[in-house]
């Protein structure tokens, strides 16, 4: 049992106790209130219950306070407790307690930590990146897909049922525009005097498109029907770059449950109706449609929005807030409790609207929206605002490929979505510890050597990649002695792996997975810090068993820390 958990036990057992002999009389029994004091001094654990029950109770605070205390029944995690303040209780964990820590990670493994939620909490749609498929993703697409994958890989940690979604913008006059600058491209190559209109993407990917196209099918679409050309070319600049969407995400390793096609919203089913049919039957039987001016119109301004929305055009055509309003009410027919959207600080004028469609379906506050800050890249603390290799923008993938993916995702990572993030990559490539991902990733893997050396002297052989889970407990044994674990550096050690369990709830919550980048380097920290206070492997095998196990328990919590950040834990550095 993890220590908050019996904790809470104890303390709750202490107050049924004081209620039992009529010591407390309670309307309401609130919860224990159990929280980290911020001062370290104050204990390990704090307890807001007596000030939680004043009112109740009818009572000061610290008079509460003090009948806990005197009906906490004898156990063994509880060294010491006090009244502080207004009325907390402050807890000193025993070190037997502590020491409980190792053991509860080593026999979890990759379980530690995780957690439960409540069913209709539970269902959980991530949509981010979503880039329009006419292009590379830009080095703000690659935050996006650290974010999102990172808050999935938590939530999932905590209990949460995650399903993540791309939402491919492949319907609208952007396509179009794609398919035509394709073909400017493919008649320039093929020696036509005819220039790129100003609308047109322009980037060097398109005449690559354009050439594979020639490479494929030589000039037959030279003199072939425009529209068919267009319509042609359209199709396979649209695969051609879904397709690199897919590859990137992949060597990012972002992966999707769904890649929802914003086509798909047009097409008629079975029932003889479209997503969007659909979507506007829901709102139109919510009383929240009208026309005016021959256009049909969302009254989101009942909402708290700053005007009212279009949806359908005077000429019939869609706008694209129709698409979107589709879109989310096909999410919430999909059986989903709740839906998280990543967007771009700039977004941040939609959110309104984007909420109140779905209040009007009766899913009010169904929709969360995280806004992502830019990042700014540097080279050596310059500004980097263009590709060497094409002379425009520097591209996610070129990013990606210059610096790894690990740096890359800590970096996008260091900061909370609403801060900027200021990317060096001179300083993302060294291998030192002023890189944070290296510092924390080498005390993993100086962890990895420790265990090989303490197998190679117990004459277990050399540890193999891969072999650490299955063979550490014969190298430490089966019952190590943690009791002679005293030294403060271990204790410091034992204490932030505490903290871990309640690090992904609070993360998973607040949707903070930033949290995980700080909390490894304090974590590392520590470890350097004991690896320098006290000797591992000594000539006193109980004490040599014991600090392996310590070892052990630091690299899995290392281990798994990363692996919610989507980044590795390597053996060998």
């Amino acid at each position: 049992m993890l220590i908050r958990e019996e904790l809470e036990r104890i303390v709750g057992k202490a107050l049924q106790s004081a209620l039992d002999d009529s010591s407390l009389a309670l309307d309401e029994v609130p919860d224990c209130g159990l929280e980290r004091p911020r001062d370290e001094g104050h204990g390990d654990w704090a307890s807001t219950l007596a000030m939680r029950a004043a009112k109740s109770a009818g009572m000061n605070p610290r008079e509460i306070a003090q009948i806990i205390i005197d009906h906490l029944p004898k156990d063994s995690i509880i060294a010491s407790c006090e009244i502080a303040g207004p009325g907390f209780i402050n807890f000193s964990l025993t070190n037997e307690a502590l020491q409980g820590v190792i053991s509860e990670i080593r026999r979890s493994g990759g379980d530690f930590g995780k957690g439960t939620i409540p069913e209709g909490m539970r269902k959980v749609n991530i949509e981010y990146i979503s880039a329009n498929p006419t292009g590379p993703f830009h080095v703000g697409h690659g935050r996006w897909a650290a974010l999102g994958d990172a808050t999935a890989r938590v939530m999932r940690h905590a209990g949460y049922d995650v399903f993540e979604e791309f939402y491919i913008n492949d319907n609208g006059n952007q396509m179009d525009v794609f398919a035509e600058s394709v073909v400017v491209r493919y008649l320039q190559l093929l020696g036509q005097d005819i220039e790129l209109p100003e609308q047109c993407y322009a980037g060097a990917y398109v005449i690559d498109i354009a050439q594979t196209i020639i490479d494929e099918d030589g000039d037959k679409w030279l003199h072939a029907d425009e529209q068919e050309r267009l319509m042609n070319f359209r199709e396979r600049a649209y695969s051609f770059e879904l397709a690199e969407q897919h590859r990137i995400c992949d060597e990012f390793g972002t992966t999707f449950d769904e890649w929802f096609s914003e086509r798909t919203l047009y097409e008629v089913d079975y029932t003889g109706k479209s997503a969007i049919d659909k979507a506007l039957d829901a709102m139109d039987a919510s009383g929240y449609l009208y026309e005016k001016d021959g256009a049909l119109w969302f009254r989101s301004t009942d909402f708290k929005d700053d005007k009212d929305r279009v949806l359908r055009k005077s000429d019939g055509s869609y706008t694209y807030f129709m698409s979107d309003v589709a879109y989310h009410y096909n999410k919430m027919q999909r059986g989903f409790d709740h839906l998280i959207d990543i967007w771009g600080a700039d977004h941040h004028g939609y959110i309104a609207r984007c909420q109140a469609m779905l209040s009007a379906w009766g899913y009010d506050g169904a929709l969360e929206i995280m806004l992502g800050q830019l990042v700014n890249l540097f080279r050596d603390g310059k500004p980097v605002r263009m590709s060497k290799r094409t002379g425009e923008m520097v591209t996610f993938e070129e990013l990606m490929d210059e610096v790894g993916v690990d740096a890359t995702r800590w970096i996008m990572l260091s900061r909370s979505a609403d801060q900027m993030v200021d990317f060096d990559i001179e300083l993302a490539k060294k291998q030192d510890a002023t890189n944070p991902v290296y510092y924390v990733q080498y005390a993993h893997a100086r962890i990895c050597s420790i265990l090989r050396k303490a197998a190679e002297e117990q004459g277990l052989g050399s540890l193999e990649s891969g072999d650490f889970n299955d063979l550490v407990d014969k190298i430490i044994g089966e019952d190590p002695d943690l009791s002679l674990l005293t030294h403060e550096s271990e204790f410091a050690l034992m204490r932030k792996m505490d903290v871990f369990p309640e690090l992904v709830e609070q993360a998973a919550r607040d949707r903070v997975a930033y949290r995980f980048t700080h909390y490894t380097q304090e974590l590392a920290s520590l470890f350097h810090g004991f690896y320098t206070n006290c000797h591992v492997i000594t000539d006193d095998s109980a004490l040599t068993q014991a600090r392996l196990a310590l070892c052990d328990a630091t690299r899995r919590v290392l281990a798994l820390s990363l692996s919610l950040l989507g980044i590795s834990a390597p053996e060998r550095m």
